[in-house]
């Protein structure tokens, strides 16, 4: 069921702002090797362009992709920071209802009171302080379009079992109305909570997540990824095109052992911090790094490798020292002397 026109929609955002609001444009900023490509077939797939390199994140794309223009709901899971609207802007981009509207509403950052009329609107006089000519909420302006769903797990109870019938029924009834406006929409929820945990406390409903659930993504967060050079130097590309700059290999090391409690938020702001206090350097050096930077490092297998050689060679004889490297080098090969030769 489609409705050609609808007075309620909301356009608010251009194209050209939506698609700017995306992570991908970082890889379309100028300063880029494919600056001078036509910006259409560089924009085509934005979810395309979200593949910097991770197995995994390419797996989530290549799964996203195979269910385009089948209007089936997409849960994504993630921790907070991993990109999760990031990605739900671009499954919308790229899918045939690019044209509508994307809508988004974080459940999490909405008083009690306040969500139900975000989301289904209001009619005139509905309640005290209402507009006069009433609103039209989240889910009306997103007809045609995609409505996002941020932190579904804390959308209140009552809320669930509203946004159930709408799903089920596809149409929507304003606070204060007596008629039910048809809509439709395509549904991305994204969440980091255990909303199965949820659902065993009888703190969300099993119906919705069911409904909700017709294909789960996880992203994964920036310190379980593989590409982490890639992504770093994707922002910085776009944070400095007219002044490449890149990060020193202490630097990389250190956020290699990073946890990243913010993931992409965290980076983006520590990379654009960073830069300010470089200024005319090419690279980023530890001394430009956030002075508590250091308090979230978490040391991996090489650097206590490295370590361990660096105490049990103290004050050694040079010959005494090759022969106490390539000891710890080959323990910590597993005896692999390929490896440990590679290594040394």
């Amino acid at each position: 069921m489609r409705i050609q026109s609808n007075p309620h929609r909301d356009r608010g955002m251009n194209r050209r702002d939506e698609i700017e609001s995306n992570w991908q444009l970082l890889s379309m900023r100028p300063g880029r090797p494919d600056a001078g490509k036509p910006m259409l077939a560089r924009a085509t797939s934005l979810l395309r362009s979200l593949d910097t390199g991770d197995s995994r994140m390419a797996q989530a794309i290549d799964k996203v992709g195979k269910v385009l223009g089948h209007d089936i709901p997409i849960l994504i899971f993630g921790e907070t920071g991993t990109g999760k609207e990031w990605f739900a802007r671009a499954i919308h981009h790229d899918s045939p209802r690019r044209d509508g509207q994307f809508v988004a509403i974080n459940c999490a950052s909405i008083p009690d009171t306040l969500i139900e009329s975000e989301l289904f609107g209001y009619e005139d006089g509905a309640f005290t302080g209402a507009r006069r000519k009433g609103k039209p909420g989240k889910l009306l302006q997103a007809d045609g379009g995609t409505l996002f769903l941020d932190e579904i797990g804390d959308m209140p109870l009552h809320l669930q079992a509203r946004l159930l019938r709408v799903l089920q029924d596809r149409v929507v009834t304003p606070l204060g109305g007596l008629k039910a406006v048809p809509v439709d929409i395509a549904i991305i929820c994204a969440t980091n909570r255990n909303l199965r945990e949820m659902i065993a406390a009888g703190g969300f409903r099993d119906d919705l997540y069911y409904r909700l659930n017709g294909m789960l993504i996880k992203l994964p967060a920036l310190r379980e990824r593989s590409d982490l050079e890639a992504v770093v130097a994707r922002i910085l590309a776009a944070e400095s095109p007219s002044h490449p700059v890149d990060v020193s290999a202490d630097v990389m090391r250190l956020f290699k052992q990073y946890r990243w409690p913010g993931n992409f938020r965290q980076l983006t702001n520590l990379l654009r911090t960073a830069l300010v206090l470089a200024g005319k350097e090419r690279a980023i050096r530890v001394e430009h790094l956030p002075d508590d930077f250091m308090d979230d490092i978490v040391p991996t297998d090489e650097s206590r490798l490295l370590a361990r050689i660096d105490q049990l060679t103290a004050g050694r004889k040079l010959d005494e020292l090759n022969t106490t490297v390539i000891r710890e080098t080959l323990q910590y090969h597993q005896g692999n002397v390929s490896a440990t030769a590679r290594a040394l």
